[in-house]
């Protein structure tokens, strides 16, 4: 496990995060012209932020409409594992249509954000998918009626 102090980010590291997250396509020629470097010592410093774990996954924003992925919800869920317990959170992991897992404080054990194609479809995942899962008590489910921000970006501080 990497601790804090080698997770340690200098200028030059955090504004190549920056360069990145805005263009993950950027080309390291192009970062060092950014950054006034050689693009050989970028390359190093990127390949250290991959080694690290900073950098964890170079991924496509697709538009989930083009895909008619129209539903996006929040699900609430109670179950009742045991602490640590992880079975719940693996098994809802594992279902293509939900894209985020977050174990939660308070009266609900998990928020778990899904997209899918319509209601329909929303009523087939919970009678289909989430009712196979044993731990799983109750669930409350909030319907997204227009995003107004979603991102995935990281604010990076200026150091």
């Amino acid at each position: 496990m990497i601790t804090e102090t080698e997770l340690f980010l200098d200028k030059t590291d955090l504004h190549i995060l920056k360069l990145m997250q805005a263009n993950a396509r950027i080309s390291n020629a192009d970062m060092a012209r950014e950054l006034g470097m050689a693009p050989s010592g970028v390359l190093e410093r990127v390949k250290k932020l991959e080694q690290k774990g900073v950098i964890q996954q170079y991924t496509t924003r697709i538009n989930p409409v083009a895909l008619q992925q129209k539903m996006l919800a929040f699900i609430f869920m109670k179950a009742n594992d045991g602490p640590g317990c992880t079975d719940t959170a693996n098994a809802l992991a594992q279902i293509p249509e939900v894209q985020e897992v977050h174990h939660i404080a308070g009266d609900d054990c998990y928020l778990v954000k899904i997209r899918t194609y319509d209601s329909a479809s929303l009523v087939q995942l919970m009678r289909n998918r989430f009712s196979q899962i044993p731990n799983l008590i109750s669930t409350r489910t909030t319907i997204v009626l227009e995003t107004v921000k979603e991102q995935q970006q990281l604010l990076i501080p200026e150091n």
